[in-house]
């Protein structure tokens, strides 16, 4: 049996996703902030489930947890971080910007290098980030949440060549959905995806073993654009 953690399991994407492994004969670790989520997802499958509870902003409870996955685990085959928050903010007011900063860099980085040094000690391993087709560029009304999904997609693809590098085999996965509907969702937008569908799709990826992947598949399309459209012309719309 296979061992995962999920960093960020309490609901959306992260919830599904650990479904999804124990179905494939996963023991699955799944973290987050809210003890009660969590221990209904473990009484679904008490046996395949382990509860941790963990605010990934506590850089030293990051460690903890490492560390003691290590002492209960032995090895970790797959790490999924699946945490993220983003809210707009058209003042630029700091108490809003910070979160989000503290989130998806700070805490991103923390736990992607855990992730990276275990592997690379124990000699294979496969590192899963959920970014966001939002990497790609900026905008005006949300600008950290988009800032600080560049540089979690650019801090994967570093690590994903070190892992080239490496002796160890080491797989880094970069995850960029699109609009998908979950808490982080604000109201009714195109391509909006359920989260079942997205969660398939990505896991489909993983098993792949791609560098990349949009979700769902049809955002390649926007990606190519957003990466084409001259900023005069798309400062109109973003």
């Amino acid at each position: 049996m296979k061992n995962a953690l999920i960093i960020g399991a309490t609901s959306g994407i992260g919830k599904e996703l650990a479904k999804l492994l124990v179905a494939d004969n996963y023991k699955v670790v799944i973290t987050g902030r809210r003890e009660k989520l969590l221990q209904q997802i473990k009484e679904t499958n008490p046996n395949k489930y382990i509860v941790k509870i963990q605010d990934i902003t506590n850089l030293k409870s990051c460690e903890v947890l490492f560390s003691e996955l290590e002492n209960e685990l032995k090895t970790i085959d797959l790490i999924v971080f699946s945490s993220g928050v983003g809210n707009p903010n058209y003042k630029l007011e700091w108490d809003k910007e910070f979160p989000i900063l503290q989130t998806n860099v700070i805490a991103a980085t923390k736990i992607y290098g855990l992730a990276y040094n275990l592997f690379r000690k124990q000699g294979y391993g496969h590192l899963v980030g959920i970014s966001s087709i939002a990497s790609i560029r900026g905008n005006r009304h949300v600008p950290a949440y988009f800032a600080s999904k560049a540089f979690q997609a650019n801090y994967l693809e570093s690590l994903w060549m070190k892992g080239k590098r490496s002796k160890a085999n080491i797989i880094v996965t970069d995850i960029q959905p699109g609009f998908v509907d979950t808490s982080m969702a604000i109201g009714k937008t195109f391509w909006m995806s359920t989260t079942e569908k997205a969660t398939k799709q990505i896991y489909r990826a993983i098993k792949k073993k791609k560098k990349k992947a949009y979700i769902t598949k049809r955002w390649w399309l926007v990606a190519l654009l957003l990466k084409n459209v001259p900023s005069l012309l798309l400062q109109k719309f973003l």
